[in-house]
């Protein structure tokens, strides 16, 4: 890859070329992770579906969700709560970047700051769509019987991919915060698991107490859900929709800027 330099500047059309060409050449390094190292992928796919189980058999009977079955309630609550979890390996894959000192031979060259990020980012996109499709094969075994049309799984294949967008961002600011991969992981635990559990993922929010309730309503997490479990059950979204894009639309708008720059303060940019 060659760069111009010196008092010759690259023309404005040839910096933006680089700085795709470099992000892409990240992203396909990601990529590979993933399938050079498939335990990997197992691991975020045995978590969900053993939940999926324990909840479906163990506590289903317990749970009033009304109307709905208490599997097709539960889908949408696992889902989300996985692609949370699994969005969280870019921390990992960040704080690994750094201890490993990739991050350091990529000072001296003249690289998108965001380029190694948005490599992880998009590695977990990829990873989370094969996990959901894994998520609700088993969900179909288990007796998950979905009233989704086609264009009703192209919103939620939507409403997924925007949500591990945001969470990924957010992953990477805590995988360049944390000194060591220890506190990735208790920084990731501390920040899905309240949010996945104080939701309606797995029980209505209308059993919960007054004050939990109100969080648990007003939170990103429940608008993502709500909308991904109307959706799969061909029942009204209303406003679930909008404020889950809207939640997620902001929490990328403030969580890219805050990465980039604290990537540029590591490579002393």
């Amino acid at each position: 890859m060659t760069y111009i330099v010196g008092t010759i500047q690259p023309k404005k059309h040839s910096q933006v070329y680089w700085l795709f060409s470099d992000s892409w050449v990240l992203i396909q390094r990601s990529l590979k992770h993933i399938f050079k190292n498939p335990d990997q992928l197992l691991g975020l796919t045995i978590q969900p579906v053993m939940f999926m189980l324990l909840f479906r058999y163990v506590f289903g009977g317990a749970i009033s969700t009304g109307g709905t079955s208490y599997v097709n309630f539960l889908v949408a609550g696992i889902l989300v709560q996985s692609v949370a979890f699994g969005s969280l390996t870019t921390s990992l894959s960040v704080a690994t970047d750094l201890q490993k000192g990739l991050i350091d031979r990529l000072k001296s060259l003249p690289i998108a700051a965001w380029g190694v990020m948005m490599g992880h980012v998009t590695a977990d996109l990829v990873r989370n769509i094969i996990q959901a499709i894994i998520l609700i094969l088993v969900g179909l075994l288990v007796g998950f019987r979905p009233l989704a049309s086609l264009l009703d799984w192209v919103a939620i294949l939507g409403i997924v991919l925007i949500f591990t967008f945001a969470i990924s961002w957010v992953a990477a600011i805590m995988g360049l915060l944390a000194k060591s991969i220890e506190a990735v992981q208790w920084m990731g635990f501390f920040l899905v698991f309240p949010l996945t559990f104080a939701s309606a993922a797995f029980a209505p929010t209308s059993t919960m107490p007054w004050a939990l309730r109100v969080f648990a309503e007003n939170q990103p997490v429940t608008h993502v859900i709500e909308s991904i479990r109307a959706l799969m059950n061909g029942l009204p979204v209303g406003n679930h929709a909008f404020f889950a894009v809207g939640w997620c639309l902001l929490i990328t708008a403030l969580a890219i800027p805050v990465a980039t720059r604290l990537f540029r303060q590591h490579t002393g940019r």
